[in-house]
């Protein structure tokens, strides 16, 4: 998996940027989304099929929220029906990595939702 950075010390442990990010990351369904996206462009229906048990009402409002965020651009396409699309910008494609090494982690780590 690489290099393992040094441990942070006791007196750096905080830091208001990580915490947002985990924070951001963390919500419900968010990493699901996130993960789901990396693999290229995605309308919503495809989303949706690709996430089990996930709400239309609660990955609306996490796609407003990832953009805002500025991690997700939707892109609207005059057509008819209308497509609209979605689309990881260059720091939700950042994120890849970090999807990457809880995946691992997860792998290695969880059995039925629990840490063995």
């Amino acid at each position: 998996m690489g290099k393992v950075k040094e441990r942070v010390k006791s007196s750096e442990s905080y830091c208001a940027q990580f915490q947002c990010a985990v924070e951001l990351i963390g919500r419900r369904w968010t990493g699901a989304i996130v993960r789901g996206l990396l693999g290229g462009v995605y309308r919503f229906s495809d989303l949706k099929n690709a996430i089990p048990d996930l709400s239309e009402k609660m990955l609306s409002e996490r796609l407003k929220e990832l953009e805002t965020m500025g991690l997700v651009k939707r892109e609207v396409f005059p057509e008819t029906p209308v497509r609209i699309e979605y689309i990881l910008t260059p720091s939700g494609q950042a994120l890849g990595n970090v999807m990457d090494v809880i995946g691992e982690w997860a792998h290695e780590w969880l059995e039925n939702g629990k840490v063995k």
